[in-house]
């Protein structure tokens, strides 16, 4: 397998600490997103859509999207489990994998692309980008941000974990949403008030897969 990265984006680093819980390896090529790798013709050739991670499998057939690589490697790396076990468990994680995405990892993007010059004309990812910035639009982001971890710190007040009693995918979406936001000033405040925030945060950050995966810093 080859997995195209980029080490300073959230999405690739969301299915590298995936694949370090179970304890995949694979070559990774890196598509520098400050380049604008992803949009050349050769990146293009490889994934139409411009975004990064593209998995590559051994056969050449190439998988887009995140959560849809995870899901293949949970499904043919089936230990340990991240994505539930039995139906309902099932729906659960994905229920709050949804939530994390939608409601936290989504607007840091959203806040991030909107607030940086960098995005002029291209204000959305890979091929779907021409569309300018709405610098207005950032503090929303940011207000729906805080409003996120405000919430995620109460669930975390009755559960180990975003989904439940034990560490899933949704946990993964959450801690990256978190040292995203966090890195790009999104969520410039941070967590200190959160004490169920932090003890969740502390306890996933230590995990080996988060500690071989660190947040870059940007430039």
């Amino acid at each position: 397998m080859k997995l195209y990265d980029f080490e300073m984006a959230p999405n690739p680093r969301r299915v590298r600490i995936f694949m370090a819980e179970k304890g995949i390896d694979c070559d990774r090529v890196q598509v520098d997103l400050r380049a604008r790798e992803q949009l050349e013709d050769d990146y293009l050739k490889i994934n139409p859509l411009g975004t990064v991670p593209c998995l590559e499998l051994d056969d050449g057939t190439r998988l887009v999207e995140s959560v849809a690589i995870c899901r293949y490697l949970e499904e043919t790396h089936p230990e340990p489990n991240l994505m539930g076990a039995t139906p309902v468990e099932k729906a659960e994680i994905e229920a709050w994998q949804r939530h994390c995405e939608f409601n936290g990892f989504a607007p840091v993007g959203e806040a991030y692309r909107n607030s940086q010059p960098f995005f002029d004309g291209h204000a959305l990812a890979g091929t779907f980008g021409q569309f300018e910035r709405i610098p207005e639009l950032v503090e929303r982001c940011q207000a729906r941000v805080a409003f996120f971890f405000d919430r995620l710190d109460e669930r975390l007040g009755e559960t180990g974990y975003v989904a439940g009693d034990r560490f899933t995918i949704a946990d993964i979406t959450a801690a990256c949403a978190l040292d995203f936001a966090m890195a790009t000033k999104v969520y410039a405040e941070g967590s200190a008030d959160l004490a169920n925030l932090n003890r969740w945060h502390g306890a996933v950050s230590a995990r080996p897969s988060f500690r071989a995966n660190p947040v870059k810093p940007r430039d």
